[in-house]
C-alpha cells in the first residue's frame, strides 16, 4: 500500500529509546523509490489522459498524486525530526558527539552537526562581544530557581566589590550567599563553588 514504508520510519523513530537511533538508509531510499515510481506512473497516465481527454483517469491521477505528497511530507518528517535531535544532542553533551552517538549519524548528519556547534559558537562569542567575554548559552539550559545562590570559595581571591557597592571579603573556605548573575563567572573560573 502506499506510504506504509514512510509512515514506519516515522513510528520506529518515535518508538526509539535512544537518544538519536541508526539512519534508516535502506528505508529511505524504499520511500525514494515509491515516489520515484508513483510519479513515473503519473506523468504516463497524465500523458495518455491530455491525448484522450478521458476524465475516468482523474481520480487515480489525484490519488496517486496524494500518495507522493504524503510520502514527500513522511520523508521530510522524518528529516526534520532527527536535525532536531541533532540540535538538541549540541545543546545537552557540547561540541563534541559521544562516540556511541556519533555511530547512529550518517556523514551529511554529522556535517549537520559540526556546522550547527559552529554557528552556535559563533552566535555566542557575537553576544558577549559588548562585555569582553562569550556568553555560554549551553551553560543554563533551564531558569534559576532562585537569583542569589550559596557559594564557597575555593581560593583566597580578595575583595569583590556587587553592582550594588557592597564589598565582599573572599577568603578560602569562606561561605557567602550572593546574587548569582554577578558570581556566575567566579564559579566558571573555579574561585567560588556553588553548593548545591
Amino acid at each position: 500500500m502506499f506510504g506504509e514504508k514512510a509512515f514506519d520510519l516515522l513510528k520506529e523513530l518515535e518508538r526509539s529509546s535512544q537518544t538519536i537511533p541508526a539512519f534508516d538508509d535502506d528505508g529511505v531510499r524504499q520511500v525514494l523509490e515509491e515516489i520515484k515510481a508513483i510519479f513515473e506512473e503519473n506523468v504516463a497516465q497524465a500523458s495518455s489522459y491530455n491525448a484522450s481527454g478521458d476524465r475516468s483517469l482523474w481520480p487515480l491521477l489525484n490519488f496517486r498524486h496524494a500518495a507522493l505528497q504524503r510520502n514527500k511530507r513522511c520523508l521530510l518528517a522524518y528529516l526534520y525530526e532527527r536535525c532536531r535531535r541533532i540540535k538538541a544532542l549540541r545543546w545537552e553533551f557540547g561540541p563534541i558527539i559521544p562516540a556511541d552517538i556519533k555511530q547512529a549519524l550518517c556523514e551529511p548528519e554529522v556535517t549537520f552537526f559540526n556546522n550547527y556547534s559552529k554557528s552556535l559558537a559563533a552566535y555566542m562569542c557575537s553576544a558577549g562581544y559588548n562585555q569582553g567575554l562569550p556568553i555560554d548559552l549551553t551553560n543554563n539550559l533551564r531558569p534559576p530557581k532562585s537569583l542569589y545562590i550559596e557559594v564557597r570559595c575555593m581560593e583566597d581571591y580578595g575583595k569583590f566589590e556587587l553592582d550594588d557597592g557592597e564589598v565582599i571579603h573572599l577568603k578560602k573556605n569562606s561561605q557567602h550567599y550572593l546574587p548569582r548573575a554577578q558570581v556566575e563567572s567566579l564559579v566558571r573560573q573555579g574561585i567560588l563553588h556553588h553548593i548545591a
